[in-house]
């Protein structure tokens, strides 16, 4: 069989599989695995450098499903190019990411083959997909991240980090205004190792794209400063292979690919007429494709002799010699540059260099006290200059949320300065969170920030990396009323709620500065868990732990801040953030009157969960029911910690535009209410 036939033959069983698979599920998406299966096909087995034995290597390849609804062509293209399995503690095993048998139960529970790509579920898959334009932007963070490991790694003949990110994306994904955000910053950072190719099939799922999409998409992407190449025939594999090697020699700008489909290429009288999204083609239809094909019309999950040797003589043999030239020059590199050597080995682990919190700052006493977001500043320095691998940056307010890093040697990323650890994601907070957590794909320490408030704008890409449980860093500032005479559209009320019913999501509200300290000292030490970080705009008093407990509490999400000198509590106070000093005031209130109070500090509720029940009731006894909450955010939720008649002080209503004194009386944020709310409380129990 000649070469050209036998590559015709492996994007056959690319588009077989998937027709198959879709069809025994009866649920998935045919029509674009079998359009672009040569493009796949293509990119796997004669351009990207990925060993299938080690799919994890640090200087691989980037692939990237942004269109995840195809994911029978990542599927199908994991299972020929024999991509082993790979443990949650990065160990390879000997066994494939994607068996055939996983094929055969597509979308069924328990196969890796599941409906939508799906990061840790399995190997092979460098981001979870599916919501459309997530993939995209993602990929412009794993570029980021090249250029920036680029920057700081290599060395004169040691070209340690020089992969290339592929992503493939629909008229969906377009559609989107995260592409747009994300594909904008490529342009402007000239992101050269980026390659996005655009499946233009002129279909979605309503029907032809003309109904809602007539922009010129190789001019958009023209005047965002990228290379845009245009190919009329996706199954030109060669002039496919052309594009992508025009990809790698330019320069100074990311590359499009625009590259006309015909959906659901099959049978002939079929091609027309083919559904985009969710619709098994049928037995009849799936025999006539076959038949089209020159394919044994009655085979299932057929996989031809030499299909699998093809792709072992492609993909196979090119990423296993380009892996063992880098494990030799990496053995080189390690010879002469130890300690670089010893950073990448720790980050691809997400372990922490010895004296990662050397100098992280202790807070006095202090009445007037520090903004969360101040202290988090200071933090997020210490750190920042202790593990050289945490960047990040802000969505155009980096000197509002004090995320800059201001010692020697972070200065800004940009194009002309891949070296920097500021990053000027503008006002994109979708793309800014997307790119975070792509960086965190990649294994780099990121965090992004922006006001609490604009959360919204970014929550799809912070849910995903919960989905995906990569450690991305989430700081919002701003975080309830302080934010007073900007008014309700800047209050975040019910945001905090909202994350915390977040499958996965570690919330944190502090409530003074060295509980942000303790905060951060914690989440350092997450490998798969992101994290929120909610701190204020306004100073907070810095509470006096030779009275009160010490913050080191906060690694139990939970902890007795103050208590009554003798005997049980008759009443328990418990807060967050801004509100914690409010509670405390109380509670010396209650005390001064001979009422037994507890007070109790709990700025994540995820790590309270965590601990045991006998940890958990000796904060909160269950015998004792007076509770009171308080908290600058929706109620909902509180019951759980206070029972069903306990109160909640809290937001039913959006704030208002006032000086933070006044809306704090207006909503009941004082101590003289919180003392009432507890009497009363005491009153129901008699």
């Amino acid at each position: 069989m000649t070469n050209e036939k036998l590559d015709l033959q492996c994007i056959n069983t690319i588009r077989t599989l998937s027709m198959d698979a879709v069809q025994a599920a009866n649920s998935g998406h045919p029509g674009t695995p079998m359009a672009l299966a040569p493009l796949v096909y293509t990119i796997f087995n004669r351009v990207m450098n990925f060993d299938p034995k080690d799919p994890i290597w640090p200087n691989r390849d980037r692939f990237v499903l942004s269109n995840g609804h195809a994911s029978m062509l990542l599927w199908s293209a994991l299972h020929l190019s024999d991509v082993q399995a790979v443990t949650p503690d990065y160990k390879i095993l000997d066994q494939p990411a994607v068996s055939l048998d996983d094929i055969r139960r597509f979308r069924q529970l328990e196969s890796k083959a599941a409906g939508h790509p799906e990061y840790r579920f399995t190997s092979g898959v460098e981001a979870t997909t599916g919501p459309l334009g997530q993939g995209v932007a993602m990929s412009v963070g794993m570029a980021i991240a090249e250029k920036w490991l680029a920057e700081r790694y290599n060395r004169p003949d040691f070209k340690i980090f020089d992969y290339k990110v592929y992503a493939v994306c629909g008229d969906g994904c377009l559609m989107e205004g995260v592409a747009s955000e994300a594909a904008s910053l490529a342009g402007h950072l000239g992101l050269d190792n980026l390659c996005w190719i655009f499946d233009n099939n002129k279909i979605t799922i309503e029907g032809e794209t003309k109904l809602a999409f007539t922009e010129d998409v190789g001019a958009r992407f023209k005047s965002y400063n990228w290379n845009v190449v245009h190919l009329t025939d996706a199954n030109d594999t060669a002039a496919i292979q052309k594009a992508l090697e025009t990809f790698k020699k330019t320069t100074g700008k990311p590359t499009m690919i625009i590259l006309d489909s015909h959906i659901g290429y099959g049978s002939p009288h079929k091609q027309d007429k083919c559904e985009a999204h969710g619709e098994p083609l049928g037995e009849e239809e799936i025999r006539l494709t076959k038949k089209f094909y020159g394919w044994p019309e009655d085979a299932k999950f057929l996989i031809p002799d030499g299909v699998k040797e093809q792709f072992a003589a492609g993909i196979g043999a090119r990423g296993a010699d380009a892996h063992k030239k880098w494990s030799d020059v990496f053995a080189a590199y390690r010879g002469k540059h130890a300690d670089l050597a010893n950073e990448i080995e720790l980050m691809q682990k997400r372990e922490l260099p010895e004296g990662w919190d050397k100098n992280l700052p202790t807070f006095p006493a202090d009445a007037k006290g520090v903004a969360g977001r101040d202290a988090s500043g200071k933090v997020l320095n210490t750190l920042a200059e202790n593990i050289p691998w945490i960047l990040g940056g802000s969505a155009d307010l980096g000197s509002s949320n004090k995320t800059y890093l201001k010692f020697a040697g972070a200065t800004s990323f940009q194009k002309e300065n891949p070296a920097g650890r500021n990053f000027h994601f503008g006002i994109r907070e979708f793309a800014m969170c997307a790119a975070v957590n792509g960086m965190a794909l990649s294994k780099l320490r990121a965090y992004g920030a922006t006001f609490f408030a604009f959360s919204d704008y970014a929550r799809p890409a912070i849910r995903m990396a919960a989905i995906m449980e990569v450690p991305s860093m989430f700081v919002f500032t701003h975080d309830a009323l302080g934010d007073g005479e900007d008014g309700p559209t800047h209050q975040p009320v019910e945001q905090m709620m909202s994350f915390r019913a977040m499958p996965g999501m570690m919330t944190f509200r502090p409530g003074d500065a060295n509980e942000v300290v303790e905060a951060y000292r914690f989440i350092m030490h997450m490998k798969h868990e992101p994290v929120v970080m909610a701190l204020t705009r306004q100073p907070i008093p810095t509470l006096d732990r030779t009275k009160y407990a010490s913050a080191e509490g906060v690694k139990h999400g939970a902890y007795v801040l103050g208590c009554c000198p003798s005997g049980d509590p008759e009443v328990i106070l418990m807060a967050t953030g801004s509100e914690l000093y409010v509670a405390v005031e109380a509670h010396e209130k209650l005390l001064a009157e001979g009422i037994r109070s507890r007070v109790v500090s709990m700025p994540s509720w995820e790590i309270f969960e965590q601990q045991s029940q006998e940890y958990r009731d000796s904060v909160l006894p269950p015998k004792v029911t007076a509770r009171v909450s308080v908290e600058q955010g929706a109620t909902l939720g509180w019951e759980r910690y206070i029972g069903m008649t306990g109160k909640a002080i809290g937001m039913q209503t959006f704030g208002g535009s006032a000086p933070y004194k006044d809306l704090q009386k207006k909503f009941g944020f004082v101590p003289e209410l919180v003392v009432a709310a507890a009497k009363e409380q005491l009153k129901l129990k008699k």
